[in-house]
């Protein structure tokens, strides 16, 4: 796998007019034994920064893990405070003919399903110079979709806060029941290097438009 356990990356987020909206961190806390299934813990934080924080108080973190081979979805746990509302989720994804492995709530999904910080890293696993698409299910805790990425740029010049890179540009597309959501794309932007880095993200989102951006000193 191109990542690697300690690797840490943070982003900043820009959203509507907000030039810094939010402060992105992704990172690889560990390798772990979960009831039996070797795993990578992957992990995502998201919180407001000001002025968008007085209209917006959002500190949300999302744990993945996901098998150390194939990287399917094992259990997502989402600890999101927005507005004042705290929701803690702890997720088993069971495949179907799978019998629970460990204490629930368990979601029956089918096989090779990722979560959505599982599915980051599962595109940084494709060597995207020799793979045109990539497809696998996804569910976010409340939705089940079909996601599709597909290679739009092989060398694409990308200049960010981290620096300037050559990156490979993927178009993300979310389909339930065969249609495509609309309100829903992203497109990624990894550098052409050995890790896979992603160095931007661009997301049309039912609230408006996103741009994250990498920020020097990940490791």
């Amino acid at each position: 796998m191109p990542f690697r356990v300690g690797e840490t990356l943070n982003y900043r987020v820009a959203w509507a007019s907000f030039a810094t909206a939010a402060s992105l961190q992704v990172s690889v806390p560990e390798r772990r034994d979960l009831f039996g299934w070797p795993t990578w813990h992957f992990r995502a934080a998201l919180h407001t920064q000001s002025p968008v924080r007085t209209l917006f108080a959002v500190d949300d973190e999302f744990d993945s893990y996901a098998d150390v081979s194939v990287l399917d979805t094992r259990r997502y746990e989402t600890y999101q405070s927005e507005l004042g509302r705290k929701q803690d989720r702890i997720l088993h994804f069971i495949e179907v003919g799978q019998k629970p492995w460990g204490p629930g709530p368990d979601i029956m999904v089918l096989p090779g399903t990722h979560d959505p910080v599982g599915a980051l890293y599962a595109l940084r696993g494709v060597d995207w110079q020799r793979t045109p698409e990539f497809r696998v299910p996804l569910y976010d805790g409340r939705d089940i979709y079909q996601l599709s990425a597909k290679l739009d740029a092989k060398s694409d010049i990308v200049n960010v806060a981290a620096g300037t890179f050559s990156a490979s540009r993927v178009g993300v597309t979310l389909s339930q029941n065969s249609k495509q959501t609309a309100d829903i794309t992203f497109v990624l932007w990894m550098a052409n290097d050995a890790a896979r880095t992603p160095v931007q993200f661009q997301a049309q989102l039912p609230f408006g438009n996103i741009r994250a951006e990498l920020m020097p000193g990940g490791k």
